[in-house]
């Protein structure tokens, strides 16, 4: 069982690339949208979402203990599922999906405030609250920025 949750808190090996994973498990998920899931419905598009979401949250908090650190850089589905919120109803272009990816690395990076602070949470919570955070305010930019241009 345990390496079930290796694997899902790894995104299926993606945490073990030695540079950047993080945001190679982003930018995975970025192109995943740019080539299919952006064709989801809204419905399933929040059920992958919730289901990505509430597995990565026993994972990583099952992995983290097993590696007996507070949030290893392997553990990469929370930064998968904050690129999720960010990518979410985007239009499918490159301009689109590259702004949502760089506004959600860039938030998640640089962790202005409430990010930071949700870090502090115990255990997976707070493995996946600042990233979950980080893609909410991305998105949230990204609303006004298409907003702004229409």
């Amino acid at each position: 069982m345990k390496a079930i949750w290796k694997v899902v808190a790894t995104c299926c090996g993606i945490g073990f690339i030695p540079v950047a994973p993080g945001t190679a498990a982003s930018l995975a998920v970025a192109l995943m949208y740019k080539f299919f899931l952006f064709r989801l419905s809204w419905p399933f598009y929040l059920v992958l979402f919730v289901l990505l979401g509430g597995l990565g949250l026993v994972a990583s908090a099952v992995y983290a203990a097993e590696l007996g650190r507070d949030d290893p850089r392997r553990i990469v589905v929370d930064e998968a599922s904050g690129q999720l919120i960010s990518l979410f109803a985007v239009p499918a272009s490159w301009t689109a999906v590259g702004l949502s990816f760089f506004l959600f690395r860039f938030f998640d990076i640089v962790k202005p405030y409430p990010i930071r602070r949700a870090e502090r949470l115990p255990g997976g919570w707070g493995i996946m609250a600042d990233d979950l955070l980080a893609g909410l305010i991305a998105r949230v930019f990204l609303f006004f920025v298409f907003r702004a241009l229409m």
